[in-house]
């Protein structure tokens, strides 16, 4: 399993394992899933992570919405638990090695007719690392279809490398002279499958125009043996969950100055 994986991820920048979790774990999954979505909607806090960028807003409506928050583990045990499954990092480990830090989790629920779109974008313009070991590991806590606004990809985009500005902000010709969200491959999901892609893959996915919701958590995953390039305000926990973290001081994980 883990060498296959491993081959498609070199040639295409992107991997998807059908029934990483099974269906019982996925119903404990999703059960902690909304019961965060709950806890979010009563703190008062935005928490519509809608993209709002002038590259989608020909296909959603201005009304659409994401609800977002970073790290579940910091939720839910159970959530913590999902992080550490042995079958994912098993995974993880053939396509960043045996040093596995976890970077941060995120949960995304697309709304069922308003779900956001997300432009086409790279991941590593938010997290940079000298080796791009980053990679994205996708949790589908339900089905993700065409109409629910799937996860599409660019396959072999990765091979492109770093382009400048990728962020999904603003026209970029590199990607979108070339590229569109239209014309990109959906990976549609089952509950229990999971999509790995790499750092450089140029992703993104249509508005959510289902009758159903789309709940996935995003986990982002880096070698011990690489370096964050520079801090961001998306929160790196080093939290490992394998191996070894060479790169730790006490300054970088209790961020202290001096």
């Amino acid at each position: 399993m883990s060498r296959a994986i491993q081959s498609q991820f070199s040639k295409t920048g992107y991997a998807i394992e059908k029934g990483v979790f099974t269906d019982a774990e996925i119903e404990t999954l999703e059960n902690e899933f909304d019961q965060i979505v709950t806890q979010l909607k009563k703190s008062g806090e935005n928490i519509n992570a809608r993209w709002g960028s002038d590259l989608t807003r020909h296909i959603e409506d201005s009304d659409s919405e994401v609800i977002h928050t970073h790290n579940i583990q910091s939720y839910s045990s159970i959530m913590l638990n999902m992080v550490q499954n042995e079958t994912l990092l098993d995974l993880a480990e053939s396509l960043v090695g045996p040093d596995i830090i976890l970077h941060h989790t995120k949960l995304f629920c697309k709304p069922p007719k308003k779900g956001s779109a997300f432009p086409l974008h790279q991941d590593w313009s938010y997290f940079p690392t000298q080796k791009n070991s980053m990679i994205a590991a996708v949790v589908h806590l339900s089905e993700s279809t065409e109409d629910m606004g799937c996860f599409r990809v660019v396959p072999e985009s990765h091979k492109l490398g770093e382009i400048k500005n990728s962020d999904g902000h603003s026209h970029v010709p590199e990607i979108h002279d070339f590229y569109s969200l239209e014309t990109a491959l959906p990976i549609e999901a089952e509950k229990g499958d999971v999509l790995f892609f790499h750092c450089c893959t140029i992703h993104g996915s249509m508005p959510n125009k289902s009758d159903h919701s789309r709940k996935t958590i995003l986990i982002q995953l880096y070698s011990g043996k690489d370096t964050i390039v520079n801090e961001n305000p998306h929160t790196n926990v080093q939290l490992v969950l394998r191996g070894w973290n060479y790169q730790a001081t006490r300054g970088s994980i209790g961020n202290i100055k001096s």
